[in-house]
């Protein structure tokens, strides 16, 4: 698998004495819990991430929830994971994986090109009986990688308002009809967007699904191995469910598409845009 690792040849890597840069991403609303968390218990070499401090920037309604972080704050935390070229990084959270697409995605935007997801995370890692640590975890070398922003596609909210093309909504269908939202200030969706729950394409473990099932779940909505990346656009509540779709995307050969990343957070907030509801 291309985007995803599974847990044992994670472990056998590991054993091996494989160079890697292991990240655990989890995000608790309780300050501290994270880190209290992953000191009791990760992945053998991991490194923490707080995705709320590395791999989003201060929210606001009119950045919405979890906006891109700034770049400055991105490099030094690659030098605090000690990133470099020659090493492949793996990330990993213990609930439904969003946190780890985040960062696979962000990863991704800024140029690391050997990113891969744990397949189902911590809990199938425990799952399968494979060892966990308790402490602050490994020690980090120099990095040598500089953020290269940019390097996969994105789309403002301006430019989702000018947008003719395939738009996506990677939330679940109550959210996206408008039935139920509490999370941003209304509830329903952009006008114009398909909606494809991200949860469809994992199962009840949260392992990712077959590349046949999301090949015909995107080409449901018209998203093929020839679409251009340009030509369609992804978005969620701010940028988490979104990452995790285009990460399943990727996993099956398709193209990883513009992704907004303010998503409905941003969206919703802005008195001037449009919301539509399917109820």
């Amino acid at each position: 698998m291309t985007v995803f690792i599974s847990a044992e040849q994670l472990a056998d890597e590991i054993r091996h004495g494989k160079k890697l840069t292991v990240l655990s991403t989890n995000w608790e609303a309780q300050e501290g819990l994270a880190w209290r968390r992953f000191q009791s218990e990760h992945v053998p070499t991991a490194l923490f991430c707080d995705p709320s401090v590395s791999l989003a920037g201060m929210p606001g309604s009119k950045r919405g929830r979890n906006p891109m972080p700034p770049i400055a704050r991105l490099q030094e935390a690659f030098q605090k994971w000690g990133m470099q070229h020659d090493r492949p990084v793996v990330v990993y959270d213990s609930r439904s994986g969003v946190f780890a697409a985040r960062a696979w995605w962000i990863l991704r935007w800024a140029g690391v090109e050997d990113v891969k997801i744990l397949d189902g995370g911590l809990r199938e890692w425990e799952r399968k009986g494979l060892p966990v640590l308790g402490g602050p975890g490994n020690i980090t070398v120099s990095s040598d990688v500089e953020v290269q922003p940019d390097s996969l596609p994105t789309a403002t909210m301006d430019e989702v308002r000018e947008f003719h093309g395939l738009l996506v909504d990677a939330r679940n269908e109550n959210r996206w009809a408008g039935r139920r939202e509490v999370l941003d200030l209304k509830a329903g969706h952009i006008p114009g967007a398909l909606n494809v729950p991200v949860d469809e394409l994992f199962d009840e473990n949260k392992m990712v699904g077959s590349v046949d099932l999301i090949r015909d779940r995107l080409a449901q909505v018209g998203v093929t191995q020839n679409t251009d990346p340009d030509s369609a656009i992804v978005y969620s509540g701010s940028g988490n469910h979104s990452a995790l779709l285009l990460a399943a995307m990727a996993h099956a050969g398709l193209p990883i598409i513009s992704h907004y990343v303010g998503g409905w957070s941003q969206w919703s907030a802005n008195q001037e845009n449009q919301v539509a509801r399917a109820i």
